[in-house]
């Protein structure tokens, strides 16, 4: 079954009360199990602001402060290492993912809107039996979060061909340009035609 559903990625909640206050002896011993390095970030920004790669222990007072920024509420997740995906759901159906490849150590926000060197995939060129898997557990996890109508998850694939859930974005951007419209193109729609699949949706 192991197969069949997203591993679960470690990660620590911490609201900004708690932060001001000095992370407590279990805070912290939760944080130091999940080990270095990590990532920070807002519970609820999107477009990866206020984000940050921890790689040394005296950064993540720094990195806390950051996201704090930004948010009531901040997550701590261990670090995974490999090509980050998204897949596109209209409804019941899934568009071809899409590989993510940013010039940088991670898909932040230059790299997503400021960067000409980061590259996007589509086909992703995973294997058959991959992009079939990758497709039933983005349905899945979708139906599971209670989302409905259309959006994006995103994906994280780790060296033991393990798929991660990063997170589930219900308001994707819809530009000429944006994933979504890039994953239509590859399923053989056009913009406007994803437009009425969308308004379709919104019943």
């Amino acid at each position: 079954m192991a197969g069949r559903r997203f591993t679960r990625r470690a990660w620590v909640a911490l609201t900004r009360s708690e932060f001001e206050k000095g992370l407590s002896d279990e805070a912290v011993t939760k944080i130091s199990a999940l080990g270095l390095p990590l990532i920070v970030k807002p519970s609820r920004e999107g477009s990866s602001v206020g984000m940050s790669k921890v790689e040394e222990e005296n950064a993540l007072q720094g990195a806390l402060a950051l996201a704090f920024q930004h948010d009531e509420e901040v997550l701590i997740e261990k670090w995974l290492s490999g090509p980050e995906f998204t897949v596109a759901i209209l409804g019941e159906e899934i568009l071809p993912s899409i590989r993510i490849q940013p010039a940088g150590t991670f898909y932040d926000y230059e790299a997503k809107y400021l960067s000409d060197e980061t590259q996007y995939f589509c086909p992703a060129g995973l294997e058959a039996e991959q992009e079939a898997r990758l497709q039933e557990l983005v349905l899945k996890a979708w139906t599971a979060l209670g989302c409905k109508g259309w959006g994006r998850i995103d994906v994280m694939l780790d060296s033991d061909g393990q798929f991660y859930l990063l997170e589930a974005n219900t308001s994707p951007g819809m530009t000429s340009h944006s994933l979504v419209p890039m994953a239509a193109r590859q399923a053989g729609l056009s913009f406007s035609q994803l437009v009425v699949r969308i308004l379709e949706l919104a019943d």
